[in-house]
């Protein structure tokens, strides 16, 4: 049952506090994720352990993080989103200052646990809640600055972790988030004065969330250990069992509960259903460029770690630009248009990127960065309000925890599709070492055949979304 209450707008200058401080525990939850990839080498070494181990860093976060976004979407109807909100930006910098204090590394694994606990809840909400103070001619604009906040947290991520790390200590990418979370987190509870609807009393299902964890978990297990070993191992097997038999209970228990963790019907609504389905293609897309491109400057191009970092600044950089102009361009009523020509262009670029690619021509590669997010821009956001338009205001909360499952499980099977299509190629051209010790012209190939199959993706999205304009007046 919901109680009922007025949607009381705050003025223009809580307004602002408000965005800086969503802005900012966004900015803060992006850097963190890749400023411990910088680290991990040093993480190892302090703790004396080897890669395998150390990686749970990032996969236990990872699969956490997937895994809750959806459930505490939902709760958000119950608890508010200011009360989610604000209780993840605690939780995150509290386990921020524990993972900074951790003594080993199996602490530091747990500790990142619950850190990914608190950027679930930051995430699954943070969309609704700038969605719903914008008005409604600033929306496509307020998705474009989302996309632009990202963007910076790229640039600022690998500066701020690399000196981080060798000034002061690894530690410090945890410690840092400290004070600032302290500051957002007293500002976000005094200035977000919203009365929202929200429920009496929770009604969570629980068959529902444990059958989803448990789907999303051991696809994401299942997709790790078939990329990293890509041989069909009980191991795989049983992940994979595990994961579509959690998953069809998943949809059985959603399809006769009263109170439903996802309720099926929204994917009903081609408007929600279809943009969604067009992000999984886009996000798998450009992260097997994340994968692929770093391999292909260092092994191929024989470019340094710290010229690949600079080259990689290029998509920060156009994003922070384009982002919010896209925006802009989908309030002033171009919005049918710019989703689809934004993945067209991306899919262009990487049937390009791919020629250049297997031609070995750096200059031409860095040249179609450019319009390989700009593209990207004018996809992210005009797709993201339309996800957010295409279910009732009071329902922003599901749309906003829906589409960022959907861009997680996007971008992990864009990373471990592309490293499995990577040595398959090599195995058939005759290959089985290690990728870093291929030919260089035989990596250029596989490469290059890798953003093709890319490029293709971003047509099927295309067709998705020019399906969902023709469907959706």
């Amino acid at each position: 049952m919901i109680i009922p209450g007025p949607a009381i707008h705050e003025s223009r200058g809580p307004q602002a506090i408000i965005r800086f401080v969503v802005f900012a525990a966004i900015a803060m939850a992006a850097i963190d994720g890749i400023v411990v990839s910088i680290a991990l080498p040093t993480i190892s070494r302090s703790f004396a352990a080897d890669v395998a181990h150390s990686q749970w860093i990032i996969t236990a976060y990872l699969i956490t993080e997937t895994s809750l976004l959806l459930i505490f979407g939902r709760l958000s109807e119950y608890t508010g989103k200011r009360t989610l909100f604000l209780a993840g930006l605690i939780l995150f910098t509290a386990s921020s200052l524990a993972c900074g204090l951790a003594m080993s590394l199996w602490e530091l694994i747990a500790y990142r646990v619950f850190q990914a606990c608190g950027s679930a809840m930051i995430f699954s909400i943070s969309w609704a809640i700038l969605f719903e103070i914008a008005s409604p001619e600033d929306q496509g604009r307020t998705m474009g600055y989302i996309g632009a906040v990202t963007a910076a947290a790229g640039i600022a991520a690998p500066i701020l972790g690399g000196f981080l790390t060798e000034t002061l200590g690894w530690e410090y990418i945890f410690l840092i988030n400290v004070p600032i979370g302290i500051v957002g987190a007293i500002l976000f509870a005094r200035y977000f004065s919203r009365k929202e609807q929200v429920g009496q009393e929770v009604v969570m299902d629980w068959p529902g969330s444990a059958t989803m964890v448990l789907s999303l978990i051991f696809i994401i297990l299942f997709l790790f250990e078939l990329s990293s070993s890509l041989t069909w191992s009980w191991t795989a097997a049983l992940f994979l069992l595990i994961s579509a038999t959690s998953a069809f209970l998943f949809l059985i228990a959603e399809s006769r509960s009263t109170h439903p963790l996802l309720d099926l019907t929204i994917f009903r609504n081609p408007g929600f259903s279809l943009p969604n389905s067009a992000t999984v293609c886009f996000y798998m897309a450009l992260f097997m460029v994340n994968l692929l491109a770093p391999f292909y400057f260092e092994e191929v191009m024989g470019i340094t770690p710290s010229r690949v970092g600079m080259i990689f600044l290029i998509a920060p950089a156009v994003m922070i630009i384009a982002a919010p102009v896209s925006g802009w361009l989908y309030d002033q009523k171009f919005s049918r248009a710019l989703p689809v020509l934004g993945i067209l262009l991306t899919g262009i670029s990487l049937v390009l990127l791919g020629y250049a690619a297997r031609a070995q021509d750096l200059y031409a590669i860095i040249f179609l960065f450019v319009p390989l997010f700009v593209g990207a821009a004018l996809f992210h956001s005009p797709s993201s309000t339309d996800i957010m338009r295409a279910l009732p205001l009071e329902r922003a909360g599901l749309a906003s925890s829906v589409s960022a499952t959907i861009r997680n499980l996007g971008m992990t099977l864009g990373v471990c599709v592309s490293g499995i299509l990577l040595t398959l190629y090599l195995q058939a051209a005759g290959y089985s070492g290690p990728v870093q010790d291929a030919v260089p012209g035989m990596l250029a190939g596989a490469v290059s055949a890798i953003l093709i199959i890319a490029a293709a993706l971003c047509g099927v999205g295309a067709i998705l979304y020019v399906l969902k304009n023709h469907l959706v007046k």
